[in-house]
């Protein structure tokens, strides 16, 4: 038998990374072995979840795809909050946002458009996505806006803000599931001939399984990456900001990047706009207004929603650039260029910024 490249085999780097952990050794082995190990961990959790989506419907396995879609990210954000480590979570979200709608669809148009002149998906979706993240960016900056102007106390009206965001986003967040499953799933229906589904043989308990299974390790993984975040950071030269906005971001969504990837090399642009967007869409709408709900009772200090000049600049950049891009339903790999350019100039000056 021949033996083909496979995900699965960076878990190889779970018993490492416990090793490595336990023997103190280096930060940044520690740091990386753990990253590698939470790639295939994350891989398991969206395989896992779309073969119990499918049994399920498109109703309830669209309700599951937004509630585990982006488990990975959270479980990291989850383990940095419980560790204080608030500036670096705020960061790590917006990062995933950008790495799925600048890197995750500019990988896809690029390859997709490598292999055909012009590939075509259905613009009232991708029309619809990017308002949503143009909607998102605007909202994040208000109670940015709103802190600034008050400063960083949050133990009255600055805290009530936040609340009352989160909560106004989730409430957005279930109106756009609606609309999405439920009153207007044409507007996200395949352009092209209907999608082939594989057929998977494994039973929608196994799938339980293994997803509980990776979650938990994933929990664990997050835990030892966490912990060696910082002296990784102080020994590479990194900042805070470009660990969780750049590091975490793309570790967290790694497996939903190589996702959208994949569907766009293969000629299935609809599923690639639908995982790039759609997932930046959970985080902005779903992921981030719970984790500044769950933070005011979980972890040393409440994650206020008090983004940064220069990480609402980067997420409205991106809004930006995806909807021009993105409208039109048409890709080519000169649009994956355009994403691609912007993604990397970005992480470039975030990278460049002196470490306080």
């Amino acid at each position: 038998m021949r033996l083909r490249p496979s995900m699965n085999w960076l878990l190889v780097f779970l018993p490492v990374a416990v090793v490595l952990d336990r023997a103190e050794s280096p930060a940044a082995m520690v740091f990386f072995a753990a990253g590698m190990a939470i790639i295939p961990l994350a891989a398991l959790i969206v395989k896992s979840t779309e073969q119990i989506a499918e049994r399920l419907g498109p109703a309830a396995g669209g309700l599951l795809n937004a509630t585990f879609g982006n488990l990975p990210e959270m479980i990291i954000a989850l383990v940095a909050l419980k560790a204080g480590l608030v500036d670096m979570v705020r960061a790590s979200l917006i990062g995933a946002i950008l790495g799925n709608i600048l890197f995750g669809q500019g990988m896809a148009f690029l390859l997709g458009g490598l292999r055909n002149h012009v590939q075509e998906y259905n613009p009232s979706g991708a029309r619809t996505y990017a308002s949503m993240l143009v909607l998102a960016s605007i909202t994040m900056a208000i109670p940015a806006a709103f802190h600034r102007f008050i400063g960083e106390d949050l133990s009255g009206i600055g805290r009530s803000v936040d609340v009352v965001t989160a909560s106004i986003l989730l409430g957005t967040y279930v109106c756009y599931l609606l609309f999405m499953l439920r009153t207007h799933p044409d507007f996200f229906a395949a352009s092209a001939s209907a999608e082939e589904h594989e057929a998977h043989e494994s039973s929608l308990v196994k799938a339980g399984v293994w997803l509980v299974a990776a979650s938990v390790g994933a929990a664990w993984m997050s835990e030892i990456l966490v912990g060696a975040a910082e002296a990784t950071g102080h020994a590479l030269g990194m900042s805070p900001l470009f660990l969780g906005m750049v590091l975490l971001a793309l570790i967290g969504g790694a497996a939903e990047t190589g996702s959208a990837i994949t569907m766009g090399r293969a000629n299935k642009p609809d599923l690639a706009v639908g995982i790039a967007m759609g997932s930046s869409i959970q985080i902005a709408l779903f992921v981030t207004p719970f984790l500044a709900l769950v933070s005011l009772f979980y972890g040393p200090a409440p994650m206020a929603l008090a983004f940064s000049r220069l990480e609402i600049l980067a997420l409205f950049l991106g809004a930006l650039v995806i909807a021009v891009t993105a409208g039109d339903g048409r890709a080519t790999w000169f649009k994956g260029v355009q994403l691609l350019t912007l993604y990397l100039i970005l992480a470039t000056t975030i990278y460049l910024i002196p470490v306080g």
